[in-house]
């Protein structure tokens, strides 16, 4: 019985493309193509693009509108009128008692509140690292002064500190401490006005160090645990190197923060609070910017004492940058 063959062109289903490789797609149209590929390049920063036009019309031309008009006389009753003043304003400011008081006065506010704050911040976080009963319980308490309202938090402090019947005079009365007053004192004010700061801000910095505390390998404490190491080894010895970026990190948004100190001093004050007491003793830099640009209505010097902090927080940040990258250049050797 004779085979017959039937040749390549006779209709039928193509031969099965080979294993592992896919079936040519079918061609694009060119303008499709070209939709695509705008679509790929153009889609993200269309995505981003709300935020950078909210920055510019709200963080960078009133930035740049406040260095405009720290150039200038400008009354706040009529700001249309602007005298050129060049950096009159600032070297002005640089020979004004009141700005170096000021200056001081942030200093010495910021040490006395962020050095303790972050201090005893770690060692909150150390201990609810651990497993302790009630853990959920004391994170949400200690991140209640946070969530307390700045006036309402200070006006009880306000009460603590009275000089003739506050608690604190009291309590120090009993171990032989004459009466202090926290107003009108520089020292006892300043420690006062920190005091407010630091019960505010520490349980904030406490759950950011904890949450930088459970990315720590268990396996550390445990090795440490079984070489005999206490807690307090584990804390300078693992937790602290482990955590030193967060722990920049708060430094760093601690710092702004105090250089910005403004609601604690103002409400502490009462009457003289814009002014930061009778003889300014615990004036900040933002209660001085405030009292030049609306009491006194000297907007380009306000200006010129916004500028002024903005650069000095721009110099603190570059030096603790610096130290970072020195710390991590002596780790990597």
């Amino acid at each position: 019985m004779a085979t017959t063959h039937r040749p390549a062109s006779d209709s039928g289903p193509p031969p099965p493309a080979p294993a592992g490789r896919r079936a040519p797609a079918p061609p694009r149209p060119a303008w499709r193509s070209r939709l695509h590929r705008l679509d790929l390049k153009a889609s993200p920063y269309a995505y981003i693009a709300p935020f950078f036009l909210c920055f510019a019309a709200f963080g960078l031309f009133p930035l740049l509108w406040t260095g405009w008009l720290s150039l200038h006389r400008v009354d706040l009753l009529d700001p249309d009128v602007m005298e050129w003043r060049g950096l009159g304003n600032y070297t002005r400011l640089w020979g004004t008692e009141q700005f170096r008081t000021a200056l001081l006065n942030t200093f010495t506010i910021g040490v006395l509140s962020t050095v303790p704050q972050l201090l005893m911040a770690l060692g909150l976080a150390h201990l609810l690292n651990y497993r302790l009963r009630g853990r959920g319980f004391l994170r949400v308490a200690i991140l209640a002064p946070y969530a307390t309202s700045i006036a309402a938090a200070t006006l009880v402090f306000v009460q603590l500190f009275n000089p003739d019947y506050g608690l604190v005079n009291w309590l120090l009365s009993l171990v032989g401490v004459d009466r202090t007053d926290w107003y009108a004192d520089t020292w006892p004010s300043q420690i006062a006005v920190s005091t407010i700061v630091t019960w505010r801000w520490t349980g904030y910095n406490a759950l950011i160090y904890l949450a930088a505390m459970q990315a720590v390998p268990k396996d550390l404490y445990e090795a440490a645990s079984l070489d005999g190491a206490s807690r307090w080894q584990q804390l300078t010895r693992i937790t602290v190197p482990s955590i030193r970026p967060t722990i920049l990190f708060t430094v760093i948004v601690s710092t702004i923060g105090a250089t910005q100190l403004f609601g604690e001093p103002l409400l502490f004050g009462g009457g003289v609070g814009i002014s930061g007491g009778s003889a300014h003793q615990f004036q900040t830099l933002g209660l001085y910017m405030y009292e030049l640009g609306w009491p006194s209505r000297q907007l380009g010097r306000s200006a010129a004492v916004a500028w002024t902090m903005l650069l000095i927080l721009l110099v603190i940040g570059a030096v603790q940058l610096l130290l970072a990258r020195r710390g991590r250049a002596k780790q990597g050797s």
